[in-house]
């Protein structure tokens, strides 16, 4: 079976728009998975926000990279697990999804921290 071809969205966002959402997205992020490691995490894990990226380091388990690509507008997102993924804002519900699945950011992260941490976790980035 072949993988499909990206599909190209053209994002009708200003790249000021592009900045205030992306921005928000990713401290709410920071913020939520320091309070995550906090509450659950092993000592060595570790959340850190630079530049537009951040990078979680969960030990063995392995290091998420989620950063902002401005030329694109979208966020980008490198899985220990499922791999890399871009993310577009969907205007209609404030959420970043993934073109060829269509699946949140969000339901996403949730989905394999829940795993990790095995417990549930629940990161919202909806700006809506």
């Amino acid at each position: 079976m072949a993988t499909p071809p990206p599909q190209l969205n053209v994002s009708s966002l200003s790249m000021e728009q592009y900045h205030k959402i992306s921005d928000e997205a990713m401290d709410t992020l920071l913020e939520e998975l320091e309070v995550i490691i906090e509450d659950n995490g092993d000592p060595s894990y570790e959340v850190e926000y630079h530049s537009g990226v951040l990078t979680l380091k969960l030990g063995d388990t392995g290091t998420y990279v989620i950063n902002k690509q401005p030329p694109n507008k979208q966020i980008w997102l490198s899985s220990p697990f499922s791999g890399p993924k871009r993310y577009d804002y969907d205007e209609s519900d404030g959420s970043w999804r993934y073109s060829r699945d269509n699946k949140r950011l969000d339901e996403l992260l949730n989905e394999e921290l829940g795993r990790t941490f095995t417990t549930k976790i629940q990161l919202t980035l909806s700006s809506k």
